[in-house]
């Protein structure tokens, strides 16, 4: 079977298609509402996750029509946002809503991703405290995170910010061929 391509592996995240620094220093980011224009590149960051990541459970590519679709659902109430670093956008977060049925409309789920090259520079908890700050302003109660039980950092990322564990789903997911557990977590505003 023919190895799926990395959408990641096809763009360079500086303009001369250089890598980014090496180093794992917090760099300087600016975080700002996303726009179409930022699909592409976020849909490009998200599908890495789909292809190497339980962190997603997704397990097909998200083409870029679904990213459009995604978008065009998110309202006022449901920021999405990019962080970039010399005006390139290495990561997206977004606050969602948490179910259809009317009576969770103060109740959000967030989503945080950061470019694989990306890691480890305070990007993620940029982003995540930017959610919190945004959601509180828009009179949202609570926000709820998934996470897989394997993504240790991103548990610990979300416990820095008080979200507290509310719930264990033992094996409700099935990615690379093993049945996954979901942590849920909480933070009330």
């Amino acid at each position: 079977m023919a190895r799926k391509k990395d959408p990641s592996e096809k763009f360079g995240l500086h303009a001369d298609g250089s890598k980014p620094p090496q180093d794992k220093q917090i760099c300087k980011v600016n975080l700002r509402p996303a726009a179409e224009s930022d699909l592409t590149i976020m849909n490009d960051i998200y599908n890495h996750y789909v292809l190497h990541s339980t962190c997603t459970y997704q397990e097909e590519i998200e083409p870029l029509s679904g990213r459009y679709e995604w978008f065009r659902n998110h309202d006022p109430k449901h920021p999405v946002i990019v962080a970039e670093h010399e005006n390139q956008v290495v990561g997206w977060g977004s606050l969602s809503p948490y179910h259809r049925r009317s009576a969770y409309r103060n109740t959000v789920e967030n989503s945080v991703y950061v470019h694989h090259d990306w890691h480890r520079r305070g990007i993620g908890s940029l982003l995540l405290a930017d959610l919190i700050a945004r959601a509180r302003g828009l009179g949202h109660h609570a926000i709820i995170a998934a996470i897989d039980a394997d993504q240790t950092e991103s548990v610990r990322l979300h416990a820095k910010y008080n979200f507290e564990r509310v719930g264990h789903l033992k094996h409700v997911g099935l990615k690379f061929g093993r049945w996954l557990d979901v942590i849920y977590m909480e933070l009330l505003l």
